[in-house]
């Protein structure tokens, strides 16, 4: 991928015109929007790998615009947010983003959080599968192809994002073990876990909620009380 174009929808100019002195500088394309109309518009006509979405917009509000581009895409989504309680963290994770980060926040921090989730992004995109033979994991009725971030469940395929299908190939390939809220976080975001938080398990009711565990008794996903999660053989 020789050019990543990040779309940026915030309707604070001053905002938008720090996140993009940064983003060019690590040598990214940014394309900026003041509200969810123009966003559309530009994911309309252009090749957008990320999106940097502001919630508090006036109109179609971020939370809204995130459900939106859900329903066609699986780019990686980052909310950014002055309101930093966890109810608006979940609320933001539960519409379908990947990542979130609070106002005021460092440039510096919000670029590595964009480099984490492209190499994922692009380390799943479908059209780098490989034509050789596929890595792929069977198990409970499903099968996760790590190549082309395939997953089907009970033969129906599952549209997962790639922080979705990272939790999920996490406990799929190491079957019988328990992994708490923490492991999952700093292995699959690759950060150090440094306040609690309910990111891991927004992300997982989710994954569930597409994988419609709700619908069976026998469950893919096991929550083990008071330690964490699993996927048992």
């Amino acid at each position: 991928m020789s050019q990543i174009n990040i779309l940026v929808v915030d309707d604070e100019k001053e905002i938008a015109d720090l996140v993009e002195i940064y983003l060019v500088s690590d040598g990214y394309t940014v394309l900026k929007a003041n509200n969810a109309k123009e966003g559309f518009e530009i994911l309309a006509k252009q090749d957008v790998h990320l999106v940097l979405l502001d919630i508090m917009m006036p109109g179609m509000d971020g939370l809204q615009m995130c459900r939106k581009i859900r329903e066609t895409k699986n780019i990686p989504i980052i909310m950014l947010s002055a309101k930093s309680a966890d109810l608006d963290k979940i609320l933001g994770l539960g519409t379908g983003a990947d990542d979130y980060v609070t106002k005021p926040f460092n440039p510096l921090e919000l670029t590595a959080r964009v480099k984490s989730q492209l190499r994922r992004y692009t380390q799943f995109n479908p059209n780098s599968a490989s034509t050789e033979e596929q890595n792929e994991i069977s198990l409970r009725g499903m099968t996760i192809n790590r190549d082309n971030h395939k997953v089907v469940v009970y033969g129906e395929e599952v549209k997962l994002t790639p922080i979705e299908f990272d939790i999920l190939y996490l406990l799929s390939s190491n079957p019988g073990k328990v992994f708490s809220t923490d492991e999952i976080f700093e292995k699959v975001w690759n950060e150090k876990v440094y306040e609690a938080n309910n990111t891991v398990m927004v992300h997982i009711r989710r994954l569930r909620g597409k994988m419609k565990e709700d619908e069976r008794e026998e469950k893919i996903i096991t929550t083990v009380w008071g330690v964490g999660y699993k996927i048992e053989k």
